[in-house]
This record gives structure tokens, sequence and C-alpha cells, in this order.
């Protein structure tokens, strides 16, 4: 069975949080999201002791996908350095650049 993506993990810990609220005996919620999330009930018991840890449901980020440009030569160390001295992941830098020039419109022409 393969791996849940981190938007996947979020939302079955939402769904067990709200589980433990519904019931009150830990194995029915253990139970209950097993049935729905089709996984064993070993992964649903590790879900459920996760949850009981939260304070409020974590907000489900948006997926992302690999897309790839040609960047200059020159520019990749830069954007390297600058991600690493703001402990950031390239992709997060890149993410937030290319917004920020998206938000600012279309400009000339």
């Amino acid at each position: 069975m393969p791996r849940a993506r981190d938007v996947q993990k979020t939302q079955r810990l939402n769904r067990a949080r709200e589980l433990l609220r519904q019931f009150q005996e830990r194995a029915q919620a253990v139970t209950e999201l097993a049935r729905e999330c089709s996984i064993s009930l070993r992964q649903a018991h590790r879900y459920i002791q996760q949850a009981q840890q939260l304070k409020q449901p974590i907000p489900v980020s948006e997926g992302k996908l690999a897309f790839t440009v040609k960047l200059p030569r020159s520019l990749i160390p830069r954007v390297r350095l600058y991600a690493r001295a703001r402990k950031l992941p390239v992709s997060e830098v890149v993410t937030r650049a290319l917004r920020a020039l998206v938000q600012r419109g279309r400009g000339r022409g």
C-alpha cells in the first residue's frame, strides 16, 4: 500500500480529531477511521494517537506538483544561497517570488 501524501495525512488527522469528539470510546473512533479511510486498525490507531495531541484542526495546504523550468546558470546558486540563509526550501523561495510577481498584475502591455 502506498504511503499517504501530506494532504491526505492532514485530512486523516483532522477526521481522527472529529471522531475522538464524536465517540466516547477510543476504540470506536479507531474502527470508524479505519473503515472510512480504508486503512488498517494499527494505522488508524496511530492517527487517533496523534489527533489526541491536537488542540485545533490542522489547516490543509494546497497540494504541490513538480514544475520544471530552466534558469540562468548564474541564478541557481544565488537562489540556493538565499534559501539556505532563510532556512527555506528552494521551492518555497521560488513559490514566494512567483506569487509576488503574479500578484503585481500584468504590468505594461
